[in-house]
């Protein structure tokens, strides 16, 4: 029962309780999916990036080495 009290005491200190907390910290779920969808852009658009600069210089590796 004391530590019922303590924690009531605590939630009181610090001026809100933990359904005004849960209530005031939701997420929305289509934010989190389209920044999730702008994160897989971002990485496919570096990904392809880097293929094309590992494929001409592979390229030129080859053309030089006919040579």
């Amino acid at each position: 029962m004391s530590s019922e009290l303590k924690f009531e005491n605590h939630e009181n200190e610090n001026g809100f309780n933990q359904k005004n907390n849960n209530f005031n910290s939701k997420v929305k779920v289509t934010d989190l999916i389209s920044r999730l969808n702008q994160e897989k852009k971002k990485e496919r658009n570096s990904n392809i990036v880097l293929s094309v600069a590992a494929i001409s210089a592979v390229t030129v590796f080859g053309i030089i080495i006919s040579l």
